[in-house]
């Protein structure tokens, strides 16, 4: 097992996000759930960290645990907007934004991580109950994403996104273990 751990991807601890098409209720009612744990998991995975420990990089070259928090809070919220953008406009373009700029910039890198963490619990639960309010048609609502100029589906939104929050949480605990703290 060791071996394993040794020769893991750090960038991609649970692996790269794979999407098998359309989904059942029950695919979906999977995702939501692990939306709706994700803040609970983080908090978790954050617990008892000084500040000197969230300003560990995860990985060489990485963002710090610190910048990862915010990150998360950063991408969610811009998730949710999207969502409910396609929920309410045709195929909406959104709008990207360079997700390494904004982990450089001073509030991901100086802001304590409880504030981040109070933001995704807020995002998270709003984002959770429009998830649960949404039936089969709104999950194939879309919006245009015109950096990678593809249309995305809520369906194949929803599934990234849990994969996205336990992707974070891995870079996190992989490094608590790796670090031993």
């Amino acid at each position: 097992m060791q071996i394993g751990v040794r020769n893991m991807d750090m960038r991609y601890p649970i692996g790269q996000f794979e999407w098998e098409g359309q989904s059942s209720p029950e695919h979906r009612n999977h995702w939501i759930q692990e939306i709706e744990g994700m803040p609970g998991k983080l908090r978790t995975a954050v617990q008892g960290l000084s500040e000197e420990q969230l300003n560990l990089a995860y990985r060489e070259g990485g963002w710090t645990i610190r910048q990862v928090v915010h990150h998360l809070a950063d991408s969610h919220m811009n998730s949710y907007m999207r969502f409910k953008l396609a929920l309410t406009e045709d195929n909406p373009t959104i709008k990207p934004y360079d997700e390494r700029l904004w982990a450089a910039l001073p509030d991901s890198v100086t802001v304590a991580a409880e504030v981040s963490l109070a933001m995704i619990e807020g995002i998270h639960t709003r984002w959770v109950a429009l998830l649960n309010s949404m039936d089969h048609e709104d999950f194939l609502r879309t919006f245009y994403h015109p950096e990678n100029q593809r249309t995305t589906h809520l369906e194949y939104a929803t599934a990234m996104y849990a994969w996205h929050g336990n992707h974070h949480i891995a870079h996190i605990t992989s490094a608590r273990e790796r670090f031993k703290i």
